[in-house]
């Protein structure tokens, strides 16, 4: 049996968009832009280089964004992850990282997300745009989004 390379990163990302009370008022999921930013930042984490671990989430009111750009369109703000853990079992090869913009947190029609390793709108990761999400002031937003390394 020949071995292949399976190696290729793709990521999924999922938001839902919560009233004051919890209640879902929309979700909206898919799948997103990988940048160049992203491969080399695995090459550093790999050879421990130095750079630090993706560590924020953004979100904003552009869009377009391609794998070349090192930021959101029109950052409307950025939070600490929640928390990142990896995947088990058969999708061990997946990283999961949750932010939660909280009420008074990106109030505004948003349509762009991104992973980011410091808190700046700089050092993007990934990026997603879609349609409109209307957070208001005293809604809450989740974001969970998975970054699959090779075959899962």
């Amino acid at each position: 049996m020949k071995l292949k390379d399976k190696f290729g990163i793709k990521g999924y990302v999922k938001l839902v968009l919560k009233d004051k009370n919890g209640k879902i008022k929309q979700v909206v999921e898919g799948h997103n832009t990988i940048t160049a930013l992203l491969d080399a930042h695995v090459a550093d984490q790999m050879s421990d280089s130095g750079d630090g671990a993706i560590g924020y989430m953004g979100a904003g009111t552009g869009s377009g964004q391609t794998s070349a750009s090192t930021g959101l369109a029109t950052s409307s703000a950025n939070v600490a992850l929640d928390s990142t853990t990896q995947g088990t079992a058969g999708a061990d090869n997946d990283v999961v990282y949750v932010a939660t913009f909280p009420a008074g947190t990106a109030t505004a029609a948003l349509t762009e997300v991104g992973l980011f390793v410091a808190d700046n709108n700089t050092t993007l990761m990934t990026y997603d745009d879609f349609d409109v999400i209307n957070k208001g002031a005293a809604d809450s937003l989740i974001v969970t989004w998975t970054i699959s390394f090779g075959a899962s």
